[in-house]
């Protein structure tokens, strides 16, 4: 939420020797003259000039390059609304085929009906699964004549904030399992001393926002399926695969994460993360369609046609959706194969760089996806707080935060290898922290005292 200045005055001041822009242009409240679009954009343009350089971005997840012939698509798309099937029919068309290629990577049963959709992200894709798995549940519980008022959602510390929105915004007990400074993510046994016949559903992560690594999916799966033989609990298993979902098959298609699982009714993946697609878009499938109460299909007319919707918002954009396929058919398997090792090589390019330095101690899961997460081989010679500041002067954005509950004494820095960061890169990357290392920049800071000054994030 940002405040309304209702009271501010500040301007935009003429420039460029007032070439195109003349006279100030207030910042905070409608101008009550348009101007010349040359200038608009030249005011626009060069403000964002302040915003960190994409290419040096390794904080985020999201694609931020793409070819000019998928640039291209976008703009031709630009007007044309994702909600309007009656009006786009192709679009439509070309939504469905996607969603079919997510489900089909995911190994969607053909014995069963299994039904998805695009979202506006993965957080859409998750709060719309776990409202669907909280009807089912509800359901469930109504037809044998059982209490509805104290739902609950097994997940683990490491899930993305979007998991405890949906339990705040949607009054779900959460049952979160913390973390541990040496144990970073949900296990069978997290699962099982919190599960009861009040449970919506589990959560398990292919790939964490904080370490890169893998709940224990197959275990938790087994628990879930020995639960529901034992005590008759029907709890369904919801794979966010925001990060490894369109890893995983690629880099480890051995590994079973998803509808191969007999527990596992939902899936998410965000297409704007390594499904190379530029934000925001995420993909929910379900198992079947009896996953998905018909009561959340909402049937709309009034565009013309019956157009079925299930989504928390309803205008959306287009083009997120084309460019999914135009990188489906751009790439093949074969390609996404390839560009998915060449981020694994680098990320294990930059580890190996990390770890020569003798500073640091990698956490993440080295084999499956390109996030290295470090920390601080002993926290009272390097300050990882102090070492990102250093490098953003750089213009790297490297993130550094602390580990959830009950590991947060564990101060970690994370780098997210993307298709756009090259080999030469990573050496650039390399030789900047071994500098900023040598010149004593990552060195907890201290006050006139002799204690440390902590940087509190």
């Amino acid at each position: 939420m940002h405040k309304v200045k209702t009271k501010s005055d500040a301007l935009h001041a003429a420039s460029y020797a007032a070439r195109w822009v003349d006279h100030p242009v207030p910042k905070f409240r409608i101008p009550s003259e348009g101007m010349d679009p040359d200038a608009a954009y030249l005011l626009v343009h060069d403000e964002l000039n302040l915003d960190g350089n994409p290419a040096l971005n390794l904080a985020s997840f999201v694609t931020s390059w793409a070819e000019p012939q998928a640039e291209r698509l976008a703009a031709e798309t630009l007007g044309k609304n994702m909600i309007d099937q009656d009006e786009y029919p192709q679009t439509e068309a070309i939504h469905e085929r996607v969603v079919s290629m997510v489900g089909r990577l995911f190994h969607a049963p053909p014995e069963e009906t299994p039904v998805g959709t695009a979202t506006i992200g993965s957080s859409e894709a998750i709060m719309l699964a776990m409202l669907a798995h909280r009807t089912s549940w509800r359901n469930r519980r109504k037809a044998e004549g059982k209490p509805i008022d104290r739902p609950n959602l097994v997940i683990g510390a490491d899930v993305h904030t979007c998991w405890e929105k949906f339990t705040r915004y949607f009054d779900v007990e959460a049952r979160i399992a913390p973390m541990k400074p040496d144990d970073y993510t949900l296990s069978a046994a997290d699962v099982e001393a919190r599960v009861d016949e009040n449970t919506i559903a589990v959560g398990g992560l292919l790939g964490t926002t904080f370490t890169g690594q893998i709940d224990d999916l197959a275990d938790i799966d087994e628990l879930l399926q020995r639960i529901r033989a034992e005590r008759g609990w029907h709890v369904p298993f919801h794979i966010d695969a925001a990060s490894g979902g369109f890893l995983a098959p690629f880099t480890r298609p051995e590994l079973l994460w998803d509808f191969r699982l007999p527990s596992v009714r939902s899936i998410n993946v965000s297409n704007h993360k390594f499904g190379l697609v530029p934000p925001g878009m995420g993909t929910v499938v379900f198992r079947d369609k009896s996953d998905l109460p018909d009561e959340l299909v909402f049937h709309i007319d009034y565009l013309g046609g019956d157009m079925p919707n299930y989504s928390l918002n309803f205008s959306r954009p287009s083009s997120s959706v084309i460019l999914q396929y135009y990188t489906f058919l751009r790439l093949g398997y074969r390609g996404y194969e390839r560009i998915a090792q060449a981020m694994i090589d680098n990320a294990e390019a930059l580890t190996d760089g990390l770890l020569r330095t003798g500073a640091f101690i990698a956490l993440h899961d080295r084999e499956s996806f390109p996030v290295v997460v470090v920390r601080a081989q002993d926290p009272d010679e390097l300050d990882v707080f102090q070492l990102s500041d250093a490098l953003r002067r750089r213009g790297w954005i490297i993130p550094a935060y602390p580990m959830p509950p009950d590991a947060q004494e564990v101060n970690v820095l994370r780098m997210v290898v993307k298709e756009s960061f090259s080999r030469d890169m990573v050496d650039l990357l390399l030789d900047d922290i071994t500098r900023e290392l040598s010149n004593g920049n990552g060195r907890p800071r201290t006050d006139p005292h002799g204690d440390v000054a902590r940087k509190i994030c």
